[in-house]
């Protein structure tokens, strides 16, 4: 029988299978219950907002989304959610998805963590995001139902969630600072370092080569 929470069904296909059970090997329980809150808070936003997610899409974005921060999938330095990106569009295209549905993971996971772009774009992306929005800051929390909240948290609880993610965030940070120049994981580094600070972009376009 399917698997149900709050009202959403999880989708049950060989790469969703393989999936859950990669992030359960390579990431933490933290991770991967945030990850599967986020599906289900992104399915509920869109079912509300009137989106049509590609639900295997759409899971296997929320899977991965955070997978970076646990392991560095890259040989080369960069942003945490490009490294989950490229493996979850390296994942999708060895097991036969079509270029457009990597690229469709790949750009829901890459954008995450940047405000005011992903919800104006397709109905994975913007459900991925505000399923992130709704776990990690409590965005549209209020306008949940109780029972389907209380259901979702039965199944993947938060424990002290808001604690040990900051923890879990810094750890897959510390040792790439340059990488989080613009975005909201210089905000972490910020609260874990001790000194540490962020190059403003006032400071880069006034430092930068140009006389003028």
């Amino acid at each position: 029988m399917s698997e149900v929470i709050a009202g959403v069904q999880i989708p049950e296909t060989a790469a969703t299978a393989e999936a859950a059970r990669l992030i359960q090997e390579t990431t933490s329980p933290l991770i991967y219950h945030h990850s599967r809150r986020v599906f289900v808070f992104g399915r509920l936003h869109a079912d509300r907002l009137g989106l049509a997610p590609d639900p295997e899409l759409l899971y296997l974005a929320a899977l991965f989304h955070d997978a970076g921060l646990a392991t560095p999938f890259s040989e080369v330095e960069q942003r945490f959610e490009v490294d989950g990106a490229d493996h979850a569009r390296t994942f999708l295209l060895e097991r036969g998805f079509s270029p457009a549905a990597a690229e469709t993971v790949w750009t829901a996971i890459a954008l995450h963590t940047t405000p005011g772009i992903p919800d104006r774009m397709g109905p994975e992306i913007a459900a991925t995001y505000l399923g992130v929005l709704t776990d990690v800051l409590g965005f549209g929390l209020d306008g949940l139902d109780p029972d389907q909240l209380a259901e979702t948290l039965a199944v993947h609880p938060r424990d002290d969630f808001k604690n040990e993610f900051l923890r879990a965030y810094h750890e897959g940070l510390k040792n790439r600072p340059e990488t989080t120049n613009g975005t909201v994981n210089s905000d972490v580094l910020e609260h874990f370092v001790p000194g540490f600070r962020r190059t403003t972009t006032v400071e880069r376009i006034l430092g930068s080569a140009w006389p003028s």
